[in-house]
């Protein structure tokens, strides 16, 4: 058995069973190993879309993934993907053939190139360690939740592995949840104890089995209201006591009520700039603490009070265990009938400002929340649009939402909904796109339709690269360079084999309604021209950022 061979198989058995990619010369003969061991393969249209399949894919499985890609170019056209799921602490293992001739034109330094954007490394070096080496990938990628660069040069390929050695082959074992130390536990049992508006903020490193369970107990018991990270959106979708997202995105109430906290706790929550809106959500007075089952992460971003390292299932069992009896906090009725009635932003009255040529971004959001099933699962794309179905779409638990978001680039959403979709063929899978994004990746709306998938992709269409229209246009600087001439996004989407409308009126989405209630034999994308006379209320606070 060759090389090639010996590690697509040892890949596979090493647990992975999905895996992305576009196949070239190099990467020929271990996809189809890989394939032929029982790996799931699903070919896009550029290395760049695949990366963030197999990125998405990972994230709303929760189990490690792998983009296959072609020596030098097909390594560097997945580079914004990768730099994505390294930046997310995605499991993922790129496995990428490699030139090692200088002089080659396919010659680039992969390891350097990994590096610059947070992936780890490791290279099949000779036919004797190649099986040990691929599955150390995996495990890398496992129990370090680490994007891991996988090369596997040319001439090693071709080499003949030793027999029997694929023996000793399996899965990596999870990584270990990491128990609470007692007296930090404590320390934040003593701190709940005195609070009287405590706030929990959940992000990724709390979407674990069990984890909703473990913290909804232990904010019944001291009355904390709840609320989570962009990334972990959905997590509390139901409870009565839940803001839904923290930060920018967050409703006025949810953001009137986080920031008249006097303690917040981050569960596996990094309370980044987003989070916590460059910590203007953290009142002079409020105690902060962090969660997470890295000693690393607490405290990286802003400053805590305390900081406790451990799993976040096993520290809120850990603190619920030891806390009194159940208090009222900040659950009063008045509280309770307030977010019943307002701490969606679709209740929330707004002027509409649609004419009969465009539609308001918010009266088409609040409309396909309503039109669309709700089991669903919405991939976002980045742009002037993005808080829109971000806010005003609800998804039905922590796997429903898929925010590719920790490299800001635009041109990801798609792919980040084929991945998704993939992931969980039971729902509805839902692009939101602007529509420089969704051109810049319109490639992969082939693999839409070569799959199957039964998707709706939503252009939010303002003939512009709006964050920097409503960012530079105030100051009057020029705007050619970002605005565009009208294009008609539904025929492009026709022209891929989806069935597609133009939304200008909310007259116009009976088209939706009418697909929704029928065999959605082809994908649908809408194009929805919206109004664009200002900027998301989120823009500010994201360019302040940069």
């Amino acid at each position: 058995m060759k090389v090639a061979e010996a590690v697509g198989r040892a890949l596979c058995a090493a647990g992975i069973g999905q895996v992305f990619g576009v196949v070239g010369s190099g990467n020929f003969h271990v996809t189809n190993a890989m394939v032929a061991a029982g790996a799931r393969f699903v070919a896009a249209r550029h290395e760049g879309g695949a990366a963030t399949m197999a990125d998405a894919y990972a994230r709303t499985r929760g189990e490690v993934a792998a983009v296959s890609v072609h020596q030098g170019p097909g390594l560097t056209n997945a580079m914004t993907g990768i730099a994505e799921a390294a930046k997310s602490r995605t499991p993922l293992v790129v496995l990428a053939a490699e030139v090692t001739e200088p002089r080659s034109n396919f010659h680039v330094d992969q390891e350097a190139l990994a590096r610059a954007v947070g992936a780890a490394t490791v290279r099949v070096s000779s036919a004797e360690e190649a099986v040990e080496q691929a599955c150390a990938a995996v495990r890398l990628a496992v129990r370090e939740r680490r994007t891991v660069l996988l090369g596997l040069p040319l001439p090693v390929q071709a080499l003949e592995v030793p027999d029997g050695a694929m023996a000793q082959v399996a899965p990596p074992e999870e990584r270990a949840a990491v128990e609470p130390d007692a007296a930090e536990a404590t320390a934040l049992g003593a701190l709940l104890g005195q609070s009287r508006r405590p706030v929990f903020v959940a992000g990724r490193g709390a979407r674990g089995p069990g984890s909703r369970e473990a913290l909804e107990a232990l904010a019944e018991r001291c009355g904390a209201l709840l609320a989570t990270s962009a990334v972990a959106r959905g997590l509390f979708h139901g409870n009565p006591w839940s803001l839904d997202i923290s930060g920018g995105f967050a409703s006025p109430l949810a953001s009137e009520l986080i920031r008249g906290a006097d303690l917040i706790v981050g569960w596996g929550c990094a309370l980044n700039m987003w989070t916590m809106r460059h910590g203007s959500l953290i009142g002079a007075d409020t105690v902060v603490v962090q969660v997470d089952d890295e000693a690393s992460a607490l405290g990286a971003h802003r400053p805590v009070h305390l900081g406790v390292t451990g799993d976040v299932k096993l520290t809120a069992h850990r603190v619920t265990e030891t806390a009194g009896e159940r208090r009222q906090g900040y659950r009063s009725p008045q509280n309770g009938a307030a977010i019943a009635a307002r701490v969606r932003l679709r209740d929330v009255p707004y002027q509409d400002t649609g004419t009969r040529e465009r539609i308001d971004p918010r009266t088409l959001s609040i409309a396909l929340d309503d039109i669309l099933p709700a089991q669903r699962v919405v991939g976002v794309d980045s742009g002037n649009f993005m808080g829109y179905p971000s806010a005003y779409l609800s998804v039905p638990d922590e796997q429903g939402f898929c925010f590719t978001q920790a490299f800001q680039s635009i041109g990801l959403g798609l792919a980040t909904t084929i991945g998704a979709a993939l992931a969980r063929p039971d729902r509805l899978p839902v692009a939101a796109l602007g529509d420089g994004g969704a051109l810049m990746g319109a490639a992969e709306l082939d693999t839409v339709r070569r799959l199957g998938l039964p998707m709706v992709v939503v252009v939010y269409d303002d003939e512009a690269y709006g964050a920097e229209v409503h960012h530079f246009g105030p100051d009057g600087h020029p705007l050619d360079t970002v605005r565009f001439p009208p294009t008609d996004i539904a025929a492009v989407g026709r022209g891929y084999g989806f069935e597609a409308v133009t939304v200008r009126t909310r007259a116009d989405l009976k088209a939706v309604v009418d697909w929704v209630a029928g065999p959605r034999s082809a994908p649908l994308l809408i194009d929805a021209k919206v109004v664009a006379d200002r900027g998301s209320w989120w823009l500010e606070e994201a360019f302040r950022g940069h």
